[in-house]
């Protein structure tokens, strides 16, 4: 994550920066940070990595690069390709960890499909605001026209791997068609939409 801090005011959520677009605010450790998305075009499909296989240091639900990097130690495929990234002269690019992607769905759901509403699905204690359990209704579609469904940068009503693992057999992913975040094995090839982090405060 960098360390110089960005103006919190400066900043809207949709507007491109930072070599992505901002998707929202998390805490973590006591700081606050920007998370932003990488447009569609850098989106990659595959699995999470060896089915079976526990990787120390990938368990975050706020640090994306250091479960990246963990992940990329133990030979993901998916997490190699994401920090080999250079979008816009940024080299910090990572794997959302689940409270971060969660501001993913928040912000840019695609569609007007009722989200599911079995689970915890929405409840995110990291962001600012805390996220709060998701009804048939809200979140909404997305209100950025870019990425509504079918626009340049929308999401695919698909999976999305986070890079915050479950146990040695699952990590957490969530679908775009409806915000359920749960659980899946690791063998799946699901996509994944790269984030970067900024510190504000």
């Amino acid at each position: 994550m960098h360390a110089a801090q960005v103006n919190p005011i400066a900043l809207e959520i949709g507007q491109p920066y930072g070599g992505g677009f901002v998707t929202g605010i998390y805490q973590q450790d006591g700081k606050l940070y920007v998370v932003i998305t990488a447009g569609a075009e850098h989106e990659i499909v595959g699995e999470w990595g060896e089915y079976g296989v526990k990787i120390a240091g990938a368990n975050s639900v706020t640090d994306s690069r250091a479960n990246t990097e963990a992940m990329a130690a133990a030979g993901s495929e998916i997490a190699q390709q994401v920090l080999a990234m250079n979008v816009g002269g940024f080299t910090d690019w990572a794997i959302p960890a689940r409270d971060v992607q969660e501001l993913q769905y928040r912000h840019f759901k695609p569609t007007a499909a009722e989200n599911y509403t079995w689970n915890r699905d929405g409840e995110n204690h990291s962001s600012v605001p805390p996220g709060e359990l998701y009804s048939e209704d809200s979140p909404a579609k997305t209100t950025f026209e870019a990425f509504k469904e079918g626009a340049q940068e929308a999401f695919q009503p698909r999976a999305y791997w986070s890079s915050t693992q479950r146990s040695a057999y699952n990590a957490f992913g969530l679908l775009f068609d409806g915000g359920t975040q749960n659980s899946s094995g690791k063998y799946h090839e699901f996509r994944v939409r790269p984030v970067r982090s900024e510190l504000i405060q």
